[in-house]
């Protein structure tokens, strides 16, 4: 069926509506196709924590603007399995990497060839124009059919810069200038410090116990995700297939080397529950009970920029002197990114069988707009943000909004808190730290917008700055060793077949036993628990992987000398 015969069967009406490329006026489609009646959307998003019609102010604002509603599908109980089995994707198709799963459904067939019946060009003019590298990648070197079937995510619009640091070491440093501020040279130091933070504040803001670290395994994927970040954090090792690569010199560290990054890192986790740190809930919570403890609260440590101080230091907290700032392991050497120009591995696309193509593909190029990216990011225009003089701003609400999304309550005609209404598929088109067209070189990171650039507000902010010598994070990172990791146009590629159950069985062997080594009582429990998942993955044909995946990794070394270079 052709697509213009479609718009008469879904009874759409279609209004074009042209805009110039990087003018001051709001961008967006150039042809706006908006359906009469309301259109619900199945969005497979394998990034999202949420399940169900997307709510709040985002919901409101995509019914305004586009008369649909977003059912957002989570890749839970089997999803992808499931929806590849009934050759039916869903209508907009969130990947969480560039590999196996997507090639094979491109394989299928069941992800829409973008540039058919001219799809892109009528209808993400906005993609089209500004993100022609991140196509170019999508198609040539990361579909393996070469058409185009979408974008990753992150897209710079320039290769020179650092993206702001995604590992921050975020720790209550109001706790910590109770000790003195002690000195933090490693991951043992820092076990130590925790262990002192849960003695002068046994109880969060609840009355429950407290803990160094609290976790989750919605996110698990070919290892524990925990586990592998901190090796990122600490070793500046990015997680690669079942493993850690190093950037500096181009070796792949597997997650089974003994003494490598993988299992160090494991051992600290396991230092810290024997410790009593770990909150025991960590297994079974899910992504929201490790959110609902870090506002409370409830754990003292987080590498991650947005889940610890993003999550604790609400204006309540901060007014009360309680904050998490980042207070590093001196010998730590964070991972930082380079920004990519081709996007990176997360995929945007919309499944074969939608029958709203043009409206799937309206909705992402607004998603890429300037106004789009910052209302994912922010919240809705003139209520959270503002773009004045080719300035960016926050409102007052905005900045209430940011400090506090769980319990800042939105404004009429909205209603719910501003986290209700999160963009819950969980992905993002631009990097945060590209530039916007429509200011004068501002990025669309409001951590470095000059509006928000001012004297720290609080005592206990005042105090982390004088601390650190720095006056944000990045700055204070930036005194580190820290490891780049450029953005390339390589690709991960998927297993070859014939090691397809292998690596299956691989890693849910280090997923299980790496949690079960976790909550181990002893050394030698852990250890015990250590020693057969090695034993059980080598039976599995765990040497096999290594040697692919260490091709691969000498692939990714050329790639980012040739950038580099």
């Amino acid at each position: 069926m052709k697509r213009s015969k479609m718009l008469a069967v879904a009874g759409l009406t279609v209004a074009a509506v042209c805009f110039s490329g990087c003018s001051g006026k709001k961008q967006d489609a150039a042809a706006s196709v908006r359906p009469e009646n309301t259109v619900t959307l199945d969005v497979f998003s394998q990034l999202a924590n949420y399940s169900g019609l997307q709510t709040g102010w985002f919901a409101d604002i995509m019914l305004e603007k586009f008369n649909v509603r977003l059912n957002i599908i989570p890749d839970v109980g089997g999803a992808y399995q499931t929806r590849m089995e009934s050759e039916n994707l869903g209508d907009l198709v969130i990947w969480g990497s560039d590999g196996e799963q997507y090639q094979n459904a491109v394989r299928a067939g069941y992800l829409l060839d973008w540039e058919e019946d001219n799809l892109l060009a009528n209808y993400g003019p906005y993609i089209n124009a500004h993100m022609k590298l991140a196509l170019q990648k999508n198609k040539f070197l990361v579909s393996p059919d070469n058409k185009l079937h979408g974008f990753g995510h992150g897209v710079s619009t320039t290769p020179k810069d650092l993206q702001q640091f995604f590992y921050t070491w975020d720790l209550r440093f109001d706790l910590y200038e109770q000790l003195g501020t002690p000195e933090i040279n490693t991951l043992d130091d820092l076990a130590d410090v925790l262990a002192q933070m849960k003695e002068i504040c046994p109880k969060d803001d609840n009355g429950n116990t407290t803990y160094g670290v609290s976790m989750f395994n919605d996110w698990d994927g070919d290892m524990v995700m925990f586990v592998k970040a901190l090796a990122t954090a600490y070793y500046g090792y990015d997680e690669f297939y079942t493993g850690l690569y190093d950037p500096s010199t181009g070796k792949f560290h597997g997650a089974l080397e003994e003494n490598g990054p993988y299992l160090a890192c494991l051992k600290f986790y396991n230092k810290l529950f024997q410790m009593g740190l770990v909150d025991p809930d960590s297994l079974t919570q899910k992504y929201n009970g490790m959110s609902e403890d870090y506002q409370n609260g409830t754990a003292f440590w987080n590498i991650f920029n947005w889940m610890g101080s993003g999550t604790y230091n609400s204006d309540t907290h901060v007014s009360q002197g309680k904050a998490m700032y980042p207070v590093a392991p001196k010998d730590a050497r964070p991972l930082v990114y380079g920004q990519n120009v081709y996007g990176a591995e997360r995929i945007w696309s919309i499944g074969a069988k939608t029958a709203y193509p043009e409206l799937c593909m309206a909705i992402i190029n607004w998603f890429c707009t300037p106004e789009g990216f910052l209302t994912t990011q922010y919240g809705p225009e003139g209520v959270a943000w503002e773009i004045k003089g080719k300035k960016q701003y926050l409102t007052d609400f905005g900045k209430r909004a940011m400090a506090d999304q769980n319990n800042t309550e939105m404004p009429a005609p909205y209603k719910g808190t501003f986290m209700d209404g999160s963009f819950k598929i969980n992905n993002i088109t631009w990097s945060v730290d590209a530039t916007n067209p429509l200011t004068d070189g501002e990025t669309y990171n409001r951590y470095f917008w000059p509006s928000e650039l001012k004297d720290a507000q609080y005592a206990i902010e005042k105090s982390w700055r004088e601390w650190a010598g720095a006056a944000n994070p990045d700055a204070y990172l930036q005194k580190f060793n820290y490891q780049l990791a450029p953005g390339t146009l390589y690709s991960a590629q998927p297993v070859p077949t014939e090691l397809d159950m292998k690596k299956t069985q691989v890693c849910e062997a280090i997923k299980t036993s790496s949690w079960n080594a976790i909550y181990a009582t002893s050394d030698a429990d852990y250890d015990r628990i250590v020693a057969k998942m090695i034993s059980d993955c080598k039976a599995y044909g765990w040497d096999d992987l290594e040697a692919f995946y260490a091709e691969q990794a000498q692939k990714r070394a050329a790639a980012e000398r040739a950038a580099t270079n």
